[in-house]
């Protein structure tokens, strides 16, 4: 039996403790799993084996030798392999190529096809699989691509195999499947290591549980000797929910309202209301199709039927995020790097992209229009620069979010669309974050809040739609459930 452990590894990053102290370890032979809140740590411990990131300080070792990797090409050579959560399957190639990218056998300076769709066809079989090595993967069903992951990283001959949300994009037909090729992992004397959400899954597939919370290692424990409420006592702890201020309240008036709303494969037959100054928080797990309905409504995507209406106007079947902007919507995206900011340019620019109607003279711009309405979103706000000229990939996570926030306030939305806001940001960031929120409750701004924290919607929101499986499952208020309750609701089950 061979064994990963971990001896007191911190890992330190400016105003975040993300590992503290973890001193864990992880047998052969047994499926063990890692699980947690976000921002738990998981993924930086994940990270850490990886060779993505180095440790502050402590140590790991496998089966007694220190390791220290610094770099996922050095992790890999040492028998490290990691799945992703995200696929980087190339999907116009075959299931072979993708296997063996970058390393196809080869006769010569030819490609030896014949040995890499024989030693590809001897790996699926390995795994207890049949899929044939020649097919396009853009064919395959999402099962398959994820056991195509799973067998291109066996294929190094890994000693420990990590797996990051394995049955996130899985429907629940196609997860039994996978649980079978892992099964059969198991066999093969590896260390594998599950992170997964979905708690309902874990006593199916997994033989022991590391929970960490807040950086720390909570315990481990076998997990036929636990039930789920053991687990999210150790996820959760006890949990004081903190209330937003008496003074945030919500009117009566109906702002907008969503009907029959459906996107093929996403979400189906969405049906909500949101009154002037209310907080709307939006709960479910990894693939619940939360993001999907955001950006539909704000017409970044398209959505098949349904309707949506904005202060009792229909909007356009085929809205656009410029039209459905002058209807007085605003959208902070998920992933603020890629979709909410250009790092590299100013902070005054960005500040402003989305205001560019009232702040520019078509061509010729208004310098003087853009500074005071940047400038009055650095005061209100209370974002922290030294000099608006600054790229904007200078600025912290939580003042990058601030500017993501104060470029649609500067379009003097009505509503408000916050995906993730906090993420990836500190304590701190986020309760400035929520002060926001709040205030902009207050001037009755309405918001739709999406989280993967429970905690967050709980503290933040009047009332909690819940999503699973693209639809809405059910709704509670904050002052009705806990941290827990609200979880298990997340997950469809039943609560006391």
């Amino acid at each position: 039996m061979s064994v990963l452990r971990t001896e007191k590894i911190v890992k330190q990053y400016p105003g975040c403790l993300a590992l503290n102290n973890v001193t864990v370890s992880f047998e052969s032979g047994k499926v063990n799993a890692l699980l947690g809140k976000n921002g738990s740590g998981k993924t930086t411990l994940v990270k850490c084996f990886s060779g993505a990131i180095q440790p502050t300080s402590g140590s790991f070792y496998l089966d007694d030798e220190k390791l220290h990797f610094h770099s996922t090409a050095e992790a890999n050579a040492r028998g490290f392999a990691t799945v992703y959560q995200e696929m980087s399957l190339i999907p116009s190639l075959s299931v072979a190529e993708n296997i063996f990218l970058g390393r196809m056998p080869k006769k010569g300076k030819i490609i030896d096809w014949k040995k890499a769709n024989e030693e590809a066809e001897a790996l699926l079989n390995k795994m207890g699989v049949k899929i044939n090595p020649k097919e396009i993967v853009s064919r395959l069903s999402m099962w398959q691509c994820q056991v195509i992951e799973i067998t291109k990283a066996m294929s190094y001959n890994p000693k420990v195999l990590m797996l990051d949300e394995p049955t996130s994009s899985l429907a629940s037909n196609e997860v039994e499947s996978l649980f079978n090729v892992i099964r059969e992992l198991k066999k093969q004397d590896i260390i594998i290591l599950y992170i997964s959400h979905k708690l309902h899954e874990v006593p199916q597939i997994t033989d022991t549980i590391t929970v960490l919370r807040d950086g720390y290692c909570v315990g481990k424990v076998n997990t036929k000797d636990v039930n789920h409420a053991d687990i999210l006592k150790m996820m959760f702890g006890e949990t004081k929910q903190r209330n937003r201020p008496d003074d945030v309240e919500a009117q009566d008036e109906t702002v907008m309202e969503i009907k029959n709303l459906t996107r093929k494969n996403k979400f189906s037959n969405i049906n909500f209301k949101l009154h002037k100054g209310e907080i709307l928080g939006i709960a479910g797990m990894l693939g619940a199709g939360r993001t999907e309905l955001l950006k539909s409504i704000f017409g970044a995507d398209p959505y098949d039927s349904g309707e949506i209406h904005v202060g009792g106007q229909k909007a356009p079947r085929r809205a656009s995020p410029i039209s459905m902007k002058k209807l007085g919507l605003g959208l902070t995206p998920e992933n603020r790097k890629e979709e909410g900011l250009i790092l590299i340019h100013s902070i005054l620019d960005n500040l402003c992209y989305a205001s560019m109607n009232r702040t520019s003279n078509g061509w010729l711009e208004n310098r003087q229009k853009r500074k005071s309405a940047a400038n009055k979103q650095v005061q209100e706000l209370d974002i922290k620069i030294t000099d608006m000229a600054s790229p904007a990939n200078s600025l912290s996570g939580g003042n990058q979010q601030k500017v993501v926030v104060g470029n649609w306030l500067n379009t003097q939305p009505e509503i408000m669309l916050y995906d993730e806001p906090t993420r990836g940001i500190d304590v701190n960031a986020k309760q400035q974050i929520f002060e926001i929120m709040w205030e902009q409750s207050k001037r009755g701004i309405s918001i739709i809040f999406v989280s993967s924290e429970l905690e967050e919607l709980l503290e933040v929101c009047h009332r909690i739609l819940i999503m699973k499986e693209g639809r809405l499952i059910g709704e509670v208020r904050p002052e009705d459930v806990d941290t827990n309750q609200l979880y298990a609701l997340s997950m469809g089950d039943e609560i006391a």
